[in-house]
């Protein structure tokens, strides 16, 4: 897999000037036994390898004999020297070896078998064999150089002495050491420690598009001068992208030009992809077919479909009281009041009650607040006629009604905020033939068409985010749908007239856009928002 691996980073510009490798101990145990022909596409890279002994003489002996019957065996292969692994493999044999012949005949146990494995002590082809010894084994820092590899220094994981050589071999001049004893062949024999990755000179700036057309100005705009150098760009998204530049200039300069573009973002996806240009910046929806084509940043905003629909009207406060009974019912209350006050004063006139007695005004006063509160069940003078009696029950009876119709009404009336019609349901919509409106350069369109299943006739493209208040008062849409930052952008500023839903569909964000070629202008998308 790591041959497959370079062949393929070099076809694509991976090893060339500005580009740095590290192999771990992994790859590079295999060097030795590696095709030589796979090693060359390695050139400049750097690596750590176990380290073991090659001028003792066991090893030489090993070594020797191990050539011969792998040339042998295997005539075709041109690199036949013994690598950590075999070494490993010959020392395992001799530890078991060891245990073995320290058995005595009346301790031949699995378990004393292995308590002598683990005191094995003693120096192996591929270093000491000490199960106890708890230091860690040295590493030798290595440099692919044609078709083998060069050492260029001596690490090991003590932290206190990393740069100390094995065996008491160890310099003290050496201990605190950052620089590599040998000189390193890096990628495409540059001179310098590369940067890692190749950034654009002056000549050549980066190429970055702009979405010209985008709904919500908030997020990108661009100014309509007509020549390019006086256009201001402005929005959010341009400002993310000026603040990872104040980052990365502290240590690179990255020059680059806006392009405007006037298309959907699907159109701007595809610049990138067939390189006329090198990056997008704006409120580009992360999705997975998009994905396939370009890599995206980090998402600097969360992304979901949103329904935005008209509320109603909210009535006037002062005259709320009034809004639980219609006109109709009022006047009717009105006027079994007045009905009940002439029957009750009537007949208590008759059984001569001296509370319904006096001058007629006060009579007339008296039998209107006897019915009147009656409403809050708050009437204390006192009846005669059975008659009365009889009708004030109706009349109590048709108040208890009424008031906790009223109550009942006027609490919903101020706890809920009820809709005119229920669009916030995506099948009703469908159902009704409603005329829904979306931002046509986006991929909501084809989302409502391929994936809602909604009719494209009723669907209705709107270009920009002043324009949706009219459509909704013109009553051209019933709701609209929007991603969720744009809902949020949207009932800020129309906060008392419109209302938006939970997300529907949840997407991958909001982000800036690179191509997936590895070629050294589009490295710095790789650091955007990490």
């Amino acid at each position: 897999m790591a041959t497959q691996l370079f062949q393929e980073a070099r076809r694509m510009d991976f090893m060339g000037k500005d580009s740095a490798w590290i192999i771990t101990d992994s790859i590079s145990s295999f060097l030795d036994s590696m095709d030589t022909s796979f090693i060359s596409y390695m050139e400049g890279a750097l690596g750590i390898k176990s380290y073991y002994s090659k001028s003792n003489r066991p090893f030489q002996e090993f070594s020797a004999q191990f050539q011969k019957n792998f040339k042998s065996e295997y005539p075709e292969e041109d690199n036949a020297q013994p690598g950590i692994h075999a070494l490993r493999a010959y020392d395992s044999i001799a530890v078991i070896t060891r245990a073995l012949e320290r058995l005595a005949d009346d301790t031949n146990t699995p378990k004393m078998l292995l308590k002598n494995i683990l005191l094995s002590d003693f120096s192996g082809l591929s270093g000491t064999i000490n199960f106890s010894n708890s230091n860690s084994l040295p590493f030798i820092i290595i440099n692919i150089v044609g078709k083998g590899y060069r050492e260029l220094d001596f690490w090991t994981q003590d932290l206190d002495n990393p740069f100390s050589r094995e065996g008491g071999d160890k310099n003290s001049g050496r201990n605190t050491t950052r620089i590599l004893e040998g000189p390193v062949i890096w990628p495409g024999y540059l001179k310098r420690v590369p940067k890692g990755w190749e950034m654009p000179t002056d000549p050549k700036p980066l190429k970055i598009g702009i979405p010209a057309n985008g709904t919500f100005k908030n997020f990108v705009e661009v100014g309509e001068a007509q020549i390019e150098p006086e256009k201001k760009y402005t929005g959010f998204c341009i400002d993310i992208f000026h603040e990872v530049l104040k980052i990365l200039e502290q240590n690179y300069s990255l020059p680059y030009e806006f392009h405007p573009v006037v298309g959907t973002y699907d159109e701007l996806v595809d610049c990138v992809y067939n390189k006329t240009y090198d990056a997008v910046v704006g409120d580009v929806t992360i999705l997975a077919t998009r994905s396939k084509k370009v890599e995206f940043t980090v998402p600097y905003a969360e992304s979901g479909l949103v329904i935005v629909q008209v509320t109603s009207e909210e009535p006037h406060k002062a005259w709320m009281f009034l809004k639980p009974f219609t006109r109709k019912m009022w006047v009717t209350t009105g006027a079994l009041l007045v009905y009940t006050m002439f029957i009750v004063w009537a007949m208590e006139y008759q059984s001569n009650n001296p509370a319904f007695r006096g001058p007629w005004r006060s009579q007339l006063g008296t039998a209107l607040w006897f019915t009147f509160s009656s409403l809050f069940f708050a009437h204390r003078e006192t009846i005669r006629s059975n008659i009365t009696r009889v009708v004030i029950v109706v009349w109590l009876f048709v108040v208890f009604i009424l008031t906790s119709s009223y109550t009942a009404s006027l609490s919903s009336m101020l706890t809920v905020r009820r809709l005119d019609s229920n669009v916030m349901d995506i099948e009703w919509l469908k159902a009704t033939r409603s005329v829904v409106g979306c931002n046509g350069a986006s991929f909501v369109r084809k989302f409502l068409e391929n994936v809602t299943k909604f009719e494209a006739a009723d669907i209705k493209n709107i270009s920009s985010q002043y324009q949706y208040p009219g459509e909704f008062h013109s009553g051209n849409i019933s709701a609209a749908f929007l991603e969720l930052p744009y809902a949020k952008i949207f009932t800020s500023q129309f906060c008392k007239n419109y209302t938006a839903g939970q997300p529907l569909n949840r997407f991958g964000g909001l982000g800036f856009v690179s191509s997936n070629s590895n070629s050294s202008p589009f490295a710095f998308t790789k650091f955007f928002l990490q």
